[in-house]
């Protein structure tokens, strides 16, 4: 039987036999008292690799999302987010049903909200309308096919909102493949932001867990909104130790993910039946269109490749480090085999 070939999402990666071998080695203590020395250790590398001041170790990105709208904002408040957002779309309405904050979806271009879209819908004053309090941006931006926010967009946006007061929180769960496609320091995309949370357990492969990054006082606020959502652990330096060596030596190699996300989506846009722009692709993730996406995502199952479908025309198909240029071309392969076959044409 032939390997599988998973582009579901880089979630599925599998920890090295490094990690691994930390994990085993791991020194730990109560996290929740603040003992456990590796936790500390990979919270500091996060802090200083996002030039913040602290930052907290979480069980998830969903979790640490909502634990800074939970420090940034007051019940009632209105929190600006782009219409496809992570936050706004797939964390399970969170923000609303245990934040009580207002979601106001702004359409941006190409995940991308523009200073001038935030000038155009930031609330003023006004004892009948929720206050605008947060803008929630996302780099890169998962629904538009992994895109990223340059630094001068990020400045310019953020700008905007300063001027209006509202507090700045990045969904930064691959923002490590943003500053690798863009060539620069991560701290350049995260400067003019108040809060910024990453993920490790995506393409940088550690099994679990995600950092929430900001000020000190920030930071002791979300510490007890992840208390509140069940989220402090105990001898967490187990997994936090899995984290230390991503960021040790995962990220450069996220440029062999994006090369391949191109090469996958130029042989995908030769094939009639898909509708895909390799241009559009910045970092991991294809986002491509084609008739009946689930009968698609079925036939590619049986030939063992996984992929997401989206809604009922796309498919989202995500590379990572157990996709190496031979997944890839079978991965096309099978796509050309199955699509007409999908459509019914033969």
């Amino acid at each position: 039987m032939m390997d599988l070939v998973d582009l579901r999402s880089d979630t599925v990666t599998q920890p090295t036999e490094a990690m691994r071998e930390a994990m085993r080695r791991a020194e730990v203590g109560d996290d929740q008292w603040g003992e456990d020395p590796t936790v500390r250790r990979l919270e500091e590398m996060a802090a200083d690799r996002l030039g913040k001041e602290a930052a907290l170790f979480t069980p998830s990105g969903t979790m640490a999302n909502l634990a800074a709208v939970l420090s940034h904002t007051r019940r009632g408040d209105e929190v600006i987010v782009e219409s496809r957002a992570h936050t706004y779309l797939t964390e399970a309405g969170g923000m609303s049903a245990v934040g009580g904050v207002i979601p106001r979806p702004v359409a941006g271009e190409r995940g991308v909200i523009s200073a001038a879209q935030v000038e155009a819908v930031v609330r003023a004053p006004n004892v009948h309308f929720a206050p605008s309090r947060l803008l929630c941006l996302e780099n890169t931006h998962n629904r538009a096919g992994g895109t990223v926010m340059t630094t001068a967009q990020t400045g310019e946006v953020a700008a905007a909102a300063r001027r209006h007061g509202l507090a700045i929180h990045l969904d930064g769960a691959r923002i490590f493949n943003a500053a690798v496609a863009l060539g620069v320091d991560p701290r350049a995309l995260t400067r003019d932001v108040d809060s910024v949370m990453f993920c490790v357990s995506k393409g940088l492969s550690a099994p679990v867990g995600s950092l929430l990054a900001g000020e000190a006082a920030f930071i002791t606020r979300a510490r007890a909104a992840r208390q509140m959502l069940g989220g402090a652990m105990r001898q967490a330096g187990v997994i936090a130790a899995a984290g230390v060596v991503a960021l040790e030596s995962m990220v450069e190699r996220l440029a062999d993910d994006h090369r391949r996300a191109r090469r996958l989506a130029e042989r995908l846009a030769e094939l009639p039946g898909l509708r895909v722009d390799p241009a559009a692709v910045q970092t991991n993730i294809i986002m491509l269109e084609v008739d009946d996406a689930p009968r698609v995502v079925e036939r590619l199952a049986a030939h063992r490749v996984l992929a997401h479908g989206v809604d009922r025309r796309t498919i989202r198909l995500v590379t990572h480090r157990h996709i190496g240029d031979d997944e890839v071309d079978r991965a096309a392969e099978i796509f050309r085999q199955v699509v007409p076959l999908a459509a019914g044409k033969f």
